[in-house]
């Protein structure tokens, strides 16, 4: 096998291509061929060691993949020899095979293309964990999507349309809120050249939203709370800008809002069952044609450096995925 491995974690420079022992699964593990893995923004930062998760060195990046199971290692029953699978841990995509532990394995429907895969369970996981239930959202209530041309923004502007909800979406280009009307946003706002707070007064009418999703942090996280409905609850997805702002405490009292924490993976760890049944609706949301997501492009694995580049340059709407040749 050959893999991207990771043995100083001062940047994506350090990265090496690299041929590898194929390993044998142990208990409780499944050996995947990675047909795909995409890239998020965690792919970078881990490999930066600015990520919360600091794996033992050396590594192999990439959270998410799919691909094809070769080998199963003692203990697995439910997981077989050939079956298609996506996968999420946190380490490994970035490669053509992989260890993965088998409770981590989201078997794949027929019809299901490895490139959608690897691109869906970490943004769709995410966004449907902090909207319906950490958001609590309804059919009929507004919400602000911030970073919306991204992975995490382009699953939460579907899903929210999907919970009946009115959507608006704010990125940093005119090309960005175009893409983001053709996803089913409502309403758009390019805080570049916009003010924030004065667009969303027009937009609903002086009342604000009533759900702020915020994977982007930094400056627009106080003028987005600022604006905020009467028991607003604004999501606290990640900090994309870089900066982790500072919300004065006076505020939600102000505003009767909330600020509310939104951690899918410790969700998944502490609440298996409740997340288990979460991925279930989101597989048949996508059997069904109601999210899907867009892929920004498909780059060979080879080009893991140019990706990396071309995330850092926030020219990506959708999901990158880097592809192995068959």
């Amino acid at each position: 096998m050959h893999a991207w491995l990771c043995e100083n974690p001062v940047g994506v420079d350090a990265l090496t291509w690299k041929e590898l022992p194929t390993p044998q699964p142990g208990k409780g593990q499944v050996l995947i061929r990675i047909q795909a893995a995409s890239l998020n923004f965690p792919d970078l930062l881990i490999v930066q060691n600015k990520y919360q998760m600091k794996p033992e060195l050396p590594f192999v990046p990439g959270s998410e993949y799919a691909g094809v199971i070769e080998a199963v290692g003692e203990g697995v029953t439910d997981l077989k020899v050939g079956q298609a699978v996506a996968c999420l841990s946190g380490t490994g995509g970035f490669g053509t095979h992989t260890l993965a532990p088998a409770k981590l394995c989201m078997p794949l429907p027929p019809g299901f293309p490895p490139v959608d895969a690897a691109a869906f369970i970490m943004i769709y996981a995410t966004s449907h964990h902090a909207l319906m239930d950490r958001g609590e959202l309804k059919a009929g209530e507004t919400v602000l999507v911030l970073g919306a041309a991204g992975g995490v923004g382009m699953s939460a502007i579907q899903i929210a349309k999907q919970a009946g909800a009115r959507v608006i979406a704010a990125a940093s280009t005119d090309e960005k809120c175009a893409f983001c009307k053709t996803l089913g946003a409502d309403d758009t706002i390019n805080y570049s050249t916009e003010d924030l707070r004065e667009r969303l007064k027009a937009l609903t009418g002086g009342k604000g939203p009533d759900v702020i999703y915020d994977p982007v942090g930094g400056e627009f996280t106080e003028a987005a709370f600022r604006s905020i409905a009467w028991r607003g609850r604004h999501l606290v997805v990640g900090f994309a800008a870089g900066e982790i702002p500072a919300i004065k405490i006076n505020l939600p009292l102000i505003k009767g809002a909330s600020l509310v924490g939104v951690f899918w993976g410790d969700f998944a760890r502490r609440e298996p069952a409740a997340n288990a049944a979460m991925m279930q609706t989101l597989a048949s949301w996508y059997a069904q044609g109601k999210i899907k997501p867009v892929i920004d492009r498909q780059m060979p694995m080879s080009e893991l450096k140019a990706a990396y580049a071309r995330m850092g340059s926030r020219e990506v709407m959708g999901k990158l995925v880097l592809v192995n040749e068959a």
